[in-house]
């Protein structure tokens, strides 16, 4: 693969301002799901050297929380300019190891992209206030304070937006950082650090490491110097970054799995809802925390709402997003695993054998190796593991519900509570079906929802804190109380 801008394509880590190997020589392999070939090896650092990130970003804390916001702001800004300038490329690089279309790449670079110049502009709105005082002779105020350095752990499905979402806030408010990306997807974040380099962070500021994925993780969490830990990954991991980060009391913000309801109600308009739940299901193959798992359909319309779905999903184009150079026109891509596949199918059987009728797909691809078919399951009942697990597959599962009591007792019953959406075209049912979902981002009548300006997060086992919006700055900084006394009169 050729780049225009070819440092962009790193195998090394980022450590203190330097390129750096492992020690050790130890490397893992990274290939491309579309094809299985080849990619690169990239090194995994030791313990060592991973605690040397962190004592690179604890010496970094003391200047950069000292240098002005506009100071920050610039370097941020020009952060951001870069990875836009160089899209193309980012996005080549982001699709060529975790497989998406590349029309989905550009976007997830531009997404990514837009989270930095927000925060470097909102860390001006980190207000403090002036109390007003119940104590004579004294002044009373609150100051936020940066939390100092924050270990940054991102999953491989959206590569490049994770590490800006989390990374621009932080640095944003004063804190320094140390990523540790997912292995299967380390070029993303190389690349995004080659460009942090570009943009003039100091050494020290901003750090990418990789290692193996428990003993990276155990190493960074339980180092007392890391006050905050920003994960974002499947629910069983996120439990064990909490109780790591528990021994001496870290800020914590966790963005974990989700089950996500899709309900239909009868007077939505049906074409729109077959489109929405078409995007919500299959954009990254439906490998997404946000995807629509559990589809819900009012009986009365139940049967139209299935043939016209399947119609639609059974015209979405599979395949790897480049063939050698050339781009293709396809919108789902690979699975990211052979675990992930194999369970794929597993979840398939299973609600076939407890009366699933299969509509669309339902096996392999004729493609074969990571591709599994875009499938469509009817009758999906709460005992199929389809309705129970989070589905990380182009997969989905539709069920029919007789009142709207019932469709919200669907939607509830399950342990995450990340998004949920509704088509309806009646208020008198939207707000009260938002106001009772037990999940934290609800999308009406439209699939796009997240951006830099919105709170994105969980409730229940979905996670803990808000990433993006003005809540994106909670998990890296501190509110400072004073009590200033004084003689006489000011």
């Amino acid at each position: 693969m050729t780049y225009k801008h070819p440092l962009l394509f790193k195998a090394l880590c980022y450590v203190d301002g330097q390129w750096v190997h492992s020690h050790s020589g130890h490397s893992v392999a990274v290939h491309n799901p579309g094809n299985q070939q080849l990619i690169g090896h990239v090194p995994m650092l030791d313990p060592l050297q991973i605690t040397a990130a962190v004592d690179a970003a604890h010496r970094a804390f003391a200047s950069w929380r000292q240098q002005s916001l506009e100071a920050r702001a610039i370097i941020l800004r020009r952060w951001a300019s870069l990875i836009l300038e160089h899209q193309e490329d980012l996005a080549r690089i982001l699709s060529q190891e975790q497989g998406k279309p590349l029309a989905e790449s550009r976007g997830e670079i531009a997404y990514a992209a837009s989270f930095i110049p927000w925060f470097a502009e909102e860390a001006r709105r980190l207000y403090g206030q002036h109390i007003p005082s119940h104590i004579a002779g004294a002044q009373l105020g609150t100051l936020k304070e940066p939390v100092g350095v924050c270990a940054l752990l991102t999953p491989w499905n959206f590569p490049s937006a994770m590490i800006t979402r989390k990374a621009a806030a932080a640095l944003a408010a004063g804190c320094t950082v140390v990523i540790k990306p997912a292995h299967e997807t380390p070029y993303s974040a190389l690349a995004l650090a080659q460009l942090a380099e570009e943009a003039g962070f100091p050494a020290g500021v901003f750090n990418v490491v990789l290692g193996e994925p428990q003993m990276a993780m155990q190493t960074l969490v339980q180092d007392s110097r890391v006050r905050a830990v920003s994960f974002t990954g499947s629910t069983r991991v996120g439990k064990l970054v909490l109780q790591a980060a528990a021994q001496d009391v870290k800020k914590v913000a966790l963005e974990l799995g989700g089950n996500a309801p899709f309900i239909v109600c009868a007077d939505a308009d049906l074409e729109l809802a077959v489109n929405v739940a078409v995007q919500a299901k299959f954009q990254t193959s439906g490998q997404d925390c946000c995807a629509a798992n559990r589809i819900m359909v009012e009986r009365s319309i139940y049967p139209a709402f299935l043939s016209r779905f399947a119609a639609a999903v059974r015209e979405l184009r599979v395949g790897p997003a480049l063939l050698g150079e050339q781009e293709q026109d396809v919108e789902v891509g690979p699975l990211m695993h052979q675990a992930s596949f194999e369970v794929t199918a597993e979840r398939v059987a299973d609600a076939l054998r407890l009366g699933a009728r299969r509509l669309v797909g339902g096996e392999a691809h004729a493609l074969g190796g990571l591709f599994y078919q875009p499938t469509v399951l009817a009758d999906v009942t709460p005992q199929m593991r389809i309705y129970r697990e989070e589905n990380f597959a182009p997969i989905a599962g539709v069920m029919p519900f007789d009142s709207i009591e019932q469709a919200i007792a669907l939607a509830n019953d399950t342990e995450y509570g990340l998004a949920a959406y509704i088509c309806s075209n009646r208020l008198d049912l939207i707000y009260p079906l938002i106001r009772r979902l037990d999940h934290a981002m609800v999308a009406v009548n439209g699939v796009k929802f997240t951006g830099h300006p919105i709170p994105f997060g969980g409730m229940k086992a979905s996670g803990l804190g808000r990433e993006g919006g003005t809540e994106g700055f909670e998990a890296f900084v501190e509110t400072k109380y004073f009590c200033l006394h004084h003689q006489g009169q000011f």
